[in-house]
């Protein structure tokens, strides 16, 4: 394939306008189609290749999202390190709406999704007592401060199924658990990364408290949508900063991830 890119953004469809230059691709993989077609344009100086997580018209719930199409897609394409924003509910009241963390651990709490590309060819076990790339982390952070977020360095994601949100005594039992934010989407996306070789930095912006921190009816979709729409070109210019930022050479443990391990099959190079 001619068309390279160097860097992976996985987020909504408000970041399209993030590259320039852009061309649209329809790739299939051996797991399918992803989500919608690859956009791959520039930011700067940087290659990079866009998907919609949930597909342009919103089409795929979080637990229907063809996550392994979409990362093996954009290791196809080159990619080497991936970009993940996305919304999130808030465990903790100091951390409101507006906040972005950039989380460094994460609990699963979903079912039945699929996890691993190595599932029917041969056992592979790989580390991810650290499950986001160290050096994407250090980026994303020091960039939110330079660009005035209410940064918080560190926490951990909690991910449930979905697509309905937590009750609010799930809601209790993660906070007491001291977890920091809950999502739908950051699992399986890091484990898949890392049975890639490719570093993955998650950007998450609060965009509620969950069911359990206050009082009322909790949650919707609607306020969700609306708070993250309405921060989508700050988010839009994190994320460009953020992608310009990283570096061109990988020296974290990320690339290193699957030294040593006897794989069932090629990886895309």
């Amino acid at each position: 394939m001619d068309i390279r890119a160097e860097i992976g953004v996985i987020g909504g469809s408000g970041f399209y306008s993030l590259l320039d230059d852009a061309e649209e691709l329809e790739l299939v993989t051996p797991f399918g189609s992803p989500s919608d077609v690859v956009t791959v344009g520039r930011i700067g100086s940087r290659s990079v290749a866009f998907i919609p997580r949930h597909g342009r018209d919103h089409r795929f719930a979080p637990h229907r999202i063809p996550y392994r199409a979409n990362l093996w897609a954009l290791r196809s394409l080159g990619v080497r390190q991936v970009v993940a924003p996305s919304a999130v509910g808030s465990l903790r009241p100091e951390y409101g709406p507006g906040t972005l963390v950039i989380p460094d651990q994460l609990v699963d709490r979903t079912s039945g999704r699929v996890q691993t590309y190595y599932d029917t060819a041969g056992v592979v076990h790989i580390p991810f007592a650290d499950p986001y790339c160290p050096a994407g982390r250090a980026v994303a952070v020091s960039t939110a401060t330079d660009e005035d977020w209410e940064a918080v360095d560190g926490g951990t994601l909690v991910v449930i199924e979905g697509p309905r949100f937590s009750t609010r005594a799930e809601s209790r039992w993660f906070s007491s658990n001291g977890w920091t934010i809950v999502g739908m989407t950051g699992h399986p996306e890091a484990v898949l990364a890392r049975e890639l070789a490719l570093c993955y930095t998650s950007l998450c912006l609060v965009t509620d408290h969950d069911a359990g921190l206050e009082a009322g009816q909790g949650v919707t979709q609607e306020e969700v949508f609306a708070f993250f729409k309405a921060n989508i070109d700050r988010m839009r210019s994190l994320v460009c900063e953020v992608v310009q930022r990283l570096p061109e050479e990988r020296t974290c443990p990320c690339r290193d991830a699957l030294a040593g391990v006897k794989l069932p099959f090629e990886l895309p190079e």
